[in-house]
């Protein structure tokens, strides 16, 4: 579930970036240095296409984010953190081994 939502999310960021550099902005965008040649490919709804399409990929982008937020703080600590609580635990399992054998003597 995890991989899957990654991959979508990276997915929809690359049609995020592409959607919104295809627009026709007030400075021509990416659209104009191709010749216009977005505006022939979907017709004369092109601006409508576009817009719906943003929104849409910009609603996905945002459900993605959080759910991966959600799904990570649910899947445990770091790697550093893991790191850092496996000393302390073989700290204190050598300190209870050792203290029987202290006692025994």
């Amino acid at each position: 579930m995890y991989i899957f939502l990654i991959v979508v999310h990276v997915l929809v960021c690359f049609v995020l970036i592409a959607v919104i550099l295809l627009q026709a902005g007030r400075g021509g965008g990416l659209s104009e240095m191709v010749g216009g040649q977005v505006q022939n490919l979907f017709g004369t709804q092109t601006n409508t296409f576009m817009t719906r399409a943003t929104e849409v990929s910009a609603i996905i982008f945002i459900v993605t984010s959080l759910s991966l937020g959600i799904l990570s703080t649910q899947r445990g600590k770091s790697l550093v953190e893991k790191a850092r609580v496996l000393p302390s635990t073989a700290a204190s399992a050598v300190t209870t081994t050792a203290s029987p054998e202290g006692d025994a003597k």
